[in-house]
């Protein structure tokens, strides 16, 4: 049969990093391409009790149906700790539970942008928004992102292109993906500013925030919203599980309650067996204790990547030094080609994630490659690391 693929999906993509997952059953395969939380970080003894407890105490609730908001003692968790926490949420704001946090982001656009509007986003930025966006009809609009978070200029010069189409800013100020970079607090206000004087919406995405290492930190932009604007989503993907889907938006209540409308033609509600264990994690375990675990482990695999770049690496290539999160962003020399590298990467056994699989613009050229310190152990960072400085090396010769 001929198939007549919708004309929204038929210029979808598949996930590149996802693709290259399929390479890395690989022998010897050293993959720098994954997103994942390191296996070492998750508390699988604490999850193995909680939910013995609740299949005999409480089966009924975590294999029935529940309500598309989400798990009412996770939501009130939740709402508490990132009050306490980032200082998000008002008298007028809601919480709803999502399942992982790319879900928040796309119901969002679901409920705020008809097909063809604009979201203008840093560019590069994380790959699985984008595609939300795309698959919704709307258009992602790239604007330049620098050291400091986004080109404040070139935001509002997209803003007055864009006009009455532009709906949503979509930013990942805290260690973003993939780029490792914070947005600067002078940053955050002005992107705020802007939002108001153009009267459109921000998306704020943080599944990092917790996985501060060095530096202090930010306030979250959301912690300046006086008048219901910006859409805050987390994720319990990077500090607990990610294969849980847990994540959750926090916006004004007339906004979640369209998101809510739209979620429940999706997925009805999400997995209410895994709400009932974040939440018992949250108030019977030491969450805090459990997280500044996970910063030191990612501030020793960070440092010794960061150390591995500086000692095999030529000078001609720069890279970012992340304070948190998961991701360095690395830019290649003038004269090598993306493709090229990648390709001879790949056929020594080492896997990064191509800059143009961050483009908001999909044909536009990249000279980027993405690496994740998260996953790898120490030794596959020391050897991947040293394998493509010399292939960097080589190819500058």
């Amino acid at each position: 049969m001929q198939y007549k693929i919708s004309d929204k999906m038929a210029v979808m993509k598949p996930s590149a990093i996802r693709e290259i997952f399929k390479s890395l059953g690989t022998p010897g395969a050293i993959s720098f391409a994954a997103g994942n939380p390191a296996p070492e970080s998750f508390p699988i003894e604490a999850i193995k009790e909680i939910s013995a407890n609740i299949l005999e105490n409480d089966a009924v609730t975590a294999l029935q149906y529940s309500v598309t908001e989400g798990y009412p003692k996770l939501r009130a968790l939740i709402k508490k700790r990132i009050s306490e926490k980032f200082s998000v949420g008002t008298a007028d704001d809601e919480t709803i539970i999502t399942s992982g946090g790319q879900q928040g982001i796309e119901l969002a656009c679901k409920a705020l942008c008809n097909i063809g509007d604009a979201v203008i986003c840093e560019n590069p930025s994380f790959i699985g928004s984008l595609n939300s966006f795309r698959s919704n009809g709307a258009r992602p609009v790239g604007v330049p992102l620098e050291d400091d978070g986004i080109n404040i200029e070139k935001l509002e010069e997209a803003l007055i292109a864009e006009g009455e189409k532009a709906k949503i800013i979509y930013v990942i100020p805290t260690f973003q993906n993939p780029a490792g970079i914070t947005t600067s607090l002078e940053k955050r206000k002005k992107i705020y500013a802007l939002a108001q004087k153009y009267d459109v919406v921000i998306i704020e995405d943080n599944p990092y925030g917790d996985l501060r290492f060095d530096g202090e930190d930010v306030p979250t932009i959301k912690s300046m919203d006086t008048d219901g604007r910006v859409i805050y989503c987390g994720s319990f993907s990077k500090i607990l599980s990610a294969g849980m889907r847990i994540g959750f938006a926090c916006a004004n209540n007339e906004l979640i309650q369209k998101m809510v409308v739209a979620k429940q033609v999706e997925d009805v509600h999400t997995n209410i067996f895994f709400q009932m264990v974040c939440a018992e994690y949250m108030e019977k375990y030491d969450l805090d204790a459990h997280i500044e675990k996970i910063r030191d482990l990612y501030r020793a695999k960070c440092h010794l990547m960061l150390d591995c770049l500086d000692k095999y690496m030529p000078e001609q290539l720069k890279f970012t030094r992340p304070e948190g999160g998961l991701f360095i962003l690395c830019t290649l020399p003038g004269g090598i080609k993306l493709s090229d590298f990648i390709a001879r990467a790949s056929e020594q056994k080492v896997f990064v994630v191509p800059g143009t699989a961050f483009n908001c613009d999909e044909s536009a050229p990249s000279d980027s490659f993405r690496l994740n310190y998260s996953m790898p152990s120490n030794e596959e960072i020391e050897k991947g690391i040293r394998i493509l400085g010399d292939i960097i090396k080589d190819m500058l010769k």
